[in-house]
């Protein structure tokens, strides 16, 4: 296993996560929520611009393409490439940060060390959730979307696509249980999105029966 392959996967299932809120769960409450991790994601952006002198030229957040645009970073090479992968560290850190201080540790993170991993991880997860506790739903908005919060946009690759081969030849333990800490988050981001697509088709049909 290798860096290389762990990019491409946040990077599909981050896509699959934006592209399932967008054409199929069209409500303003879910919108909102995108938008809480698109402000995440691009703050990220920002952040590692201004730690690597990248001037910022625009911020924007409410739109159906949010984005940051900047300058080259003074950083040659590095820059380019924690700017681009900034919205991955920093989405881990914005949920650590609310289940740590918010929720005091409601929710237990398993480790993660193999691609197995990614189900049982998912499953202990899925399983601390109690729907009549307030911490489980204030995670369960969050989770709805980490894709948007952690996945790599295509604009993001594009400013680094050149280096992204060296990926497949970095294995460091330590970045890999990163990434696959962050496809597990944006996989149950993706069955829960799943979850509401069913339960809405299901009450559309009653209520036209």
């Amino acid at each position: 296993m290798n860096l290389g392959i762990i990019v491409i996967l946040i990077t599909t299932t981050g896509y699959i996560s934006n592209l399932l809120n967008w054409r199929y769960l069209n409500y303003k409450i879910i919108h909102l929520l995108y938008y809480i991790g698109a402000l995440v994601h691009e703050t990220s952006h920002a952040i590692l611009c201004v730690l690597t002198m990248a001037k910022i030229k625009e911020f924007v957040i409410f739109s159906s393409q949010p984005h940051v645009t900047h300058q080259k970073s003074k950083i040659p090479i590095i820059g380019e490439v924690l700017i681009s992968f900034a919205p991955i560290a920093g989405g881990l850190l914005f949920l650590f940060l609310i289940n740590h201080y918010v929720l005091g540790n409601y929710f237990v993170i398993p480790s993660f060390d193999n691609f197995r991993d990614l189900l049982t991880g998912g499953e202990k997860i899925l399983s601390q959730i109690n729907i009549f506790e307030w911490k489980s739903w204030i995670m369960i908005l969050l989770f709805f979307n980490v894709g948007a919060m952690i996945g790599p946009s295509t604009q993001d690759l594009k400013n680094v696509w050149p280096i992204l081969i060296i990926f497949f030849f970095i294995k460091s333990p330590f970045l890999i249980q990163f990434g696959l800490m962050a496809i597990c988050l944006i996989l149950i981001n993706i069955v829960l999105q799943i979850i509401s697509i069913l339960l809405s088709k299901i009450l559309t049909i009653k209520v036209c029966k």
